[in-house]
């Protein structure tokens, strides 16, 4: 089955509920040109201000330095998006947009308290502003591709899923795509547990989806993850950050030696 492609245009709402016909006409955010990929991809993401983001990064590095990782980490993850051939791109945001922001994102507040229903609501959010399926992915997994990405909308586009999935290595998960959203697949399961990936799984299996698992990914947490996704993303922002916030310590323990 060959996949839908969408040329026209979305509806633009400010707030839920306000008819478009009420707004000043804008320009979408996504262009028209070429075949897209009927779906959208969400990226749930914080901003990345020392103290609120990478908190269990320091030690060794400093809040300041943790957060450069992680607008390294979240700028290669928005390039991805970028360069994925979907309908629509969306940042779904906890705090204020900033240079590392590319052209082309629909820009959304997050709403809610926990996780749960920060994840909820984005795709929720996201879906009633454009019925089309929606794929979404944290700021964590620099090392995710558009060949990923578009494999995780494909399966939901063709109606061959309803929903794609995507585990992480230290039990969560990365990735969770939906062809339609019902916030009561994600309200209630726990978040940030070693078992809140197999969790999420089963709640989508008890719901009946059909669902397309996509690869384990690492996601970046420790020290540790952070090196391991460095490695892989040689040319990443992330690693030459990574490199660069390194290069010190390393030059000391030279040094003693």
């Amino acid at each position: 089955m060959t996949a839908d492609v969408y040329t026209g245009r979305h509806r633009r709402e400010g707030a839920l509920g306000v008819p478009a016909h009420s707004l000043p006409p804008q320009a979408p955010a996504w262009s028209t040109t070429g075949r897209l990929l009927a779906a959208q991809v969400v990226v749930i993401a914080k901003e990345p201000y020392p103290g609120r983001v990478k908190t269990r990064l320091t030690p060794p590095f400093t809040p300041v330095e943790a957060a450069e990782l992680a607008a390294a980490s979240l700028s290669d993850t928005l390039a991805t998006v970028a360069a994925t051939t979907v309908a629509r791109r969306v940042l779904a945001l906890d705090g204020t947009p900033g240079r590392w922001l590319p052209g082309g994102f629909d820009v959304i507040g997050q709403r809610g308290h926990g996780l749960d229903e920060r994840i909820a609501w984005a795709l929720a959010d996201a879906r009633v502003t454009l019925p089309l399926p929606v794929v979404l992915i944290g700021m964590d997994t620099p090392q995710v591709t558009p060949e990923l990405l578009a494999a995780a909308a494909r399966p939901l586009v063709d109606k061959t899923a309803d929903a794609t999935f995507g585990m992480a290595e230290d039990g969560g998960f990365w990735l969770l795509g939906l062809r339609e959203v019902d916030p009561g697949l994600i309200l209630g399961v726990p978040m940030s547990r070693p078992d809140t990936g197999p969790r999420q799984l089963a709640r989508l299996q008890q719901a009946g989806l059909r669902i397309t698992m996509l690869p384990e990914l690492t996601d970046i947490d420790t020290v540790r993850e952070a090196e391991r996704v460095a490695a892989v993303t040689p040319g990443s922002r992330f690693a030459a950050c990574l490199a660069r916030l390194r290069e010190p310590a390393e030059q000391a323990i030279a040094a003693a030696r």
